[in-house]
């Protein structure tokens, strides 16, 4: 076959069908023949790290990613992005805006992707070391650095607000690590509450995930685009019930008004 009628990238290669060059006849991802072997035999989180890393997962990564998929797959309508798409769909917007709403919101330095950046950023600088967490989360790391987005505001990975560490936080590192016995999960079970003392913040979840990403091998910018893909389920259920449910059923939270108007102050 002439190399001209093949449509390759370092990760995917298509063969055409031999009556119509825009017809795919076979294709292949990393080299593994996508529909003639791997579509009923491979899960879909070994898919989708094939497409980002150059080798095949082993089953302990397998089932330690797809963990992680489950935890991150729901934010929860608490969460911005997934309020976001759920504003969407109340709103009557495409499914495609809803969900771009989501990637938007969800994706900068408060429990977005960014923040998964700048925490596996954090992970290839400081290791297990205790005095580089230290240093890293107390010093300004950004320097005279360029950058589009806001200057980081807390130490990455760590919950700003927190008051003690989740009880959703400890069960997904718990679950995660005995799953896939990797350095820095196995690390962070034993010393969380002395990072967590060294930074002043409990850890929150993004902070797993992006230990949990860096145990795979994947870098900063893979793991702040699966954090993205990963949580998109969660925000396109949440806005196609929202969109059945109409504004006047949305999950506000709780307010008191102190000056509320439809209480009648007795002079």
């Amino acid at each position: 076959m002439s190399a001209k009628n093949l449509i390759h990238t370092r990760i995917w290669r298509e063969e055409p069908e031999p009556d119509n060059p825009f017809a795919t006849s076979a294709a292949y991802c990393r080299g593994y023949d996508v529909f003639g072997e791997m579509v009923g035999q491979a899960r879909w989180v070994e898919m989708l790290y094939l497409l980002f890393r150059s080798e095949a997962l082993t089953v302990a990564q397998a089932d330690l990613l797809e963990a992680l998929a489950v935890a991150v797959a729901n934010p929860g309508p608490r969460d911005a992005s997934v309020h976001a798409a759920m504003c969407g769909g109340v709103g009557g917007s495409s499914a495609a805006a809803s969900l771009i709403a989501a990637l938007s919101v969800g994706a900068g330095r408060f429990r977005g992707a960014r923040e998964i950046f700048d925490a596996m950023t954090a992970w290839d600088y400081c290791g297990t070391d205790m005095d580089a967490w230290d240093a890293y989360c107390h010093r300004d790391t950004q320097g005279d650095k360029v950058d589009t987005w806001p200057k980081r505001e807390h130490a990455p990975g760590f919950d700003p607000h927190g008051i003690s560490t989740a009880t959703s936080v400890l069960q997904m590192l718990g679950t995660l690590a005995r799953i896939g016995a990797s350095p820095r999960l196995s690390w962070l079970v034993l010393q969380r509450r002395q990072l967590e003392k060294i930074v002043g913040l409990p850890l929150d979840i993004c902070g797993v995930a992006a230990a949990t990403f860096s145990d795979l091998g994947f870098n900063p910018n893979q793991g702040e685009m699966l954090y993205l893909l990963l949580r998109l389920p969660g925000a396109a259920a949440h806005a196609l019930e929202q969109e059945d449910y109409g504004y006047k059923r949305f999950p506000f939270y709780p307010v008191e008004l102190e000056d509320d108007p439809n209480i009648k102050v007795t002079p």
